[in-house]
């Protein structure tokens, strides 16, 4: 090998090993920071939802010096150290959930996402608006080494910008419920419930629908829940009557229930309003209770009994007929009886016809009655089921004797010997 090919392969060498050894410096360079929403940044009023951004550093650093006799500094000036990243709500009608989140060290070329809760307000308007968001950061100002010293001194200088990030309110059927009012909604009944709706949106809608939601766990069931409106358009009032049912595990009281519109936008898309929540008040339920005493009846009679029943709910209940259960030691041909319509704290009474057993138990009996009834909406219902006590007691007095087997034949011989007496006297004759 010559001599000249030495001192090149020499010179390569150094030329790979110096930088390695050398300290670095960036002489010039910077943070460049932007933000961007990820995803759609089109709303309906009224929805919360988390808002999902991407923080990123765009920064570079052009010139670089290498020098044999400089510390290579700890940060490059293009590092942002420290991001704290807060949103606002600026004059956008919503609201800010979250609160400043801390994203650490962004480099250079380097993205970091972010995701804030925000909820737009019921009744904001169609438009584009501005959130703000702002950084805050710190980043390189300044090195400095005395020459032929082994210390390097950093000053860092702290950062705050604020980016504008567009997001558009879309035009919606914004729901507005005026008034609920309910008309024989009572426990284990079905009746109507009667919403004023308004559209206070900005939209144009068509081929409208408003639909009743049911809550799984609630004890209202919508049986007739959808009502078409037609054109319902920015301003426009509707009232709306459903059919509802309610559970006979219900308690008197207010249920909660949502209602929504679905509707056709102008350009043809379907689109679904913001729902909204109602109070229905629900009333107390048709109730019968038995107000007459106990009937006595004798074994091996038959009695007529007399049964007072009590309206005791809250509603009318219309054509309630009475049955009784006749069981041993009773039997009855005639166990069915009409009430008529009875209002709230209105009674009737039932008339039985009942056979005793003659060898029936002298106790108390108690025997199972209810009432079947139509509601309001001719919906067939039955009672809770009721006790009806019977007395069977030994008959006395006349009674007594009339129900002795003997005595009844003896009077049946009695009558047998006057009638063919009488019919021989006449023979004589």
């Amino acid at each position: 090998m010559d001599i000249r090919k030495c001192i090149l392969l020499s010179l390569l060498v150094i030329a790979l090993v110096v930088p390695a050894l050398a300290g670095v410096q960036f002489l010039y360079g910077k943070p460049e920071m932007s933000a961007v929403i990820s995803g759609t940044n089109e709303f309906s009023p009224g929805v919360e939802t988390p808002l999902a951004i991407v923080v990123s550093n765009s920064g570079t650093n052009p010139i670089m010096e290498v020098d044999p006799t400089k510390i290579t500094p700890q940060d490059p000036p293009n590092l942002a150290k420290l991001v704290k990243v807060g949103l606002e709500s600026g004059d956008a009608p919503v609201e800010i959930k979250s609160d400043p989140q801390m994203l650490g060290d962004i480099p250079g070329g380097v993205s970091k996402p972010v995701t804030f809760v925000v909820k737009f307000d019921k009744n904001a308007k169609a438009s584009t608006y501005d959130l703000p968001l702002t950084l805050t950061y710190q980043y390189v100002d300044w090195n400095e080494q005395e020459k032929g010293s082994t210390i390097l001194q950093t000053d860092y200088r702290t950062k705050t910008e604020t980016i504008s990030l567009p997001v558009t309110v879309k035009s919606d059927v914004n729901l507005e419920v005026e008034q609920v009012e309910t008309e024989h909604l009572n426990v284990g009944t079905e009746g109507y419930l009667k919403l004023v709706l308004k559209n206070v949106g900005d939209e144009h809608a068509g081929k409208a629908v408003a639909k009743l939601v049911p809550d799984a766990n609630g004890p209202l069931v919508p049986t007739d829940g959808s009502v078409y409106i037609g054109a319902f358009n920015p301003g426009d009032v509707t009232t709306c009557v459903f059919k509802v049912s309610t559970s006979k595990d219900a308690e008197p009281q207010t249920y909660p229930l949502k209602v929504v519109v679905e509707y056709e936008k102008a350009n043809g898309e379907k689109g679904t309003s913001d729902t909204e929540v109602v109070g229905v008040p629900v009333g107390g339920k048709i109730d019968f209770t038995i107000v007459s005493t106990a009937s006595t009846v004798h074994p091996g009679q038959k009695a007529t009994i007399e049964v007072t029943y009590k309206n005791s709910g809250s509603a009318m209940a219309y054509n309630a007929q009475a049955r009784i259960s006749a069981v041993d030691p009773f039997t009855s041909n005639d166990d069915t009886a009409y009430l008529g319509d009875l209002a709230p704290g209105e009674s009737a009474v039932a008339r039985y016809t009942v056979s005793v057993d003659k060898e029936a138990t002298l106790k108390n009996y108690g025997l199972d009655s209810e009432v079947r009834y139509r509601d309001a909406l001719d919906n067939s219902q039955i009672s809770d089921t009721m006790k009806l006590t019977v007395d069977v007691v030994k008959a006395e007095g006349l009674g007594a004797v009339m129900s002795n087997p003997i005595v009844i034949a003896a009077v049946l011989a009695v009558l047998i010997g006057a009638g063919y007496y009488i019919v021989r006297a006449r023979k004589s004759k």
